[in-house]
C-alpha cells in the first residue's frame, strides 16, 4: 500500500500528523484512516466482482488490453517501437540487416548484353 513511499518519508509523515492532531487525537485519527481505506477497498472489489458478474466473459476481453498497457509502461521507447510497429525487427534501429542464420536473398544478375543487343523491355513498367 505504501510502496512509494519509504521509511523516512513515513517517519515524517507520523512527526507531522503528531504535530498537528496531537497526541491524544493521532489514535483516533489512525483508526478512522484504516476503516475508511477498507472501506474503499471494499466498494472496490464489490464493484470489480459486480462488473465480472454482469459482463461475464467480455470481462476479461476488457481486462486485456488493460494489460497490454501496463506491459508498455515499463518498456523503453526503442523496445515499443520494435515490438508493436516493427513486429519484432530490430534491424532498422540496429543497422543490423543480416540476420544470423539466414542467407540475404539476392537476384541472379543477367549476364551483359553482346554488341548490337536491345535491352529487355518491361511493357508494363513503360
Amino acid at each position: 500500500m505504501f510502496g512509494n513511499i519509504g521509511w523516512g518519508e513515513f517517519l515524517v509523515l507520523l512527526v507531522a500528523a503528531l504535530v498537528v492532531l496531537g497526541p491524544e487525537r493521532l489514535p483516533g485519527a489512525v483508526s478512522w484512516m484504516t476503516r475508511s481505506l477498507r472501506q474503499v477497498r471494499d466498494y472496490a472489489s464489490g464493484a470489480k466482482e459486480q462488473l465480472k458478474e454482469e459482463l461475464g466473459p467480455e470481462f476479461d476481453d476488457l481486462r486485456q488490453p488493460l494489460s497490454e498497457l501496463n506491459q508498455l509502461r515499463g518498456m523503453t521507447p526503442k523496445a515499443v517501437i520494435t515490438k508493436h510497429l516493427l513486429d519484432g525487427d530490430d534491424s532498422l534501429l540496429t543497422g543490423n540487416f543480416d540476420k544470423p542464420g539466414t542467407k540475404p536473398v539476392s537476384k541472379p544478375v543477367p549476364p551483359p548484353l553482346t554488341a548490337g543487343e536491345k535491352p529487355p523491355i518491361d511493357s508494363d513498367a513503360t
